[in-house]
């Protein structure tokens, strides 16, 4: 395991592409595809329409959430609503990079902040949040399959970055 510090301790959001305060659905060319699933917790308002079915508890948690998100991203698609879509996405890989955290540790933290961030021993987390990492997984990677979804990434990235 790497022995570096946390990425976020240096976050400076006067850097970060995405900002708070921008209604994205009203400026979409505001809008930057980024890295896996940046600025996902901040793109309004399609964090308070998407977020609140967000859920990784357990499977059957899971299966719902990954379904309801999945139907939201085909909804924005058939709206021609990139943005929409692109973050409909970033929250099924959410889905599945936190379960999979959950998994990995207990309380779903990689670094002790009391103990100069060493990183914590993996394997001490909930096996039933792997089952839950699957599911969005899956439902993640039909996203990211689907075709039209993939010629709308690859023009906004052209247009917009």
């Amino acid at each position: 395991m790497k022995n570096q510090k946390p990425s976020y301790l240096n976050f400076d959001s006067e850097k970060y592409f995405w900002k708070p305060d921008i209604d994205y659905r009203k400026h979409p060319e505001k809008y930057k595809v980024g890295k896996g699933e940046q600025g996902v917790l901040i793109c309004e308002p399609y964090k308070s329409e998407i977020g609140k079915y967000w859920r990784f508890k357990d499977p059957d948690v899971a299966g719902e959430s990954s379904a309801k998100i999945f139907e939201l991203f085909n909804e924005y698609l058939d709206q021609n609503d990139f943005v929409g879509a692109d973050m409909a996405r970033k929250y099924l890989q959410m889905g599945f990079t936190r379960a999979r955290r959950y998994f990995n540790y207990k309380s779903g933290t990689k670094y002790d902040a009391e103990n100069n961030y060493k990183p914590l021993q993996r394997g001490t987390g909930d096996p039933e949040k792997e089952k839950s990492a699957d599911i969005f997984f899956l439902k993640w990677k039909e996203a990211e399959a689907n075709p039209q979804y993939a010629q709308m990434k690859k023009n906004w990235k052209e247009n917009f970055g």
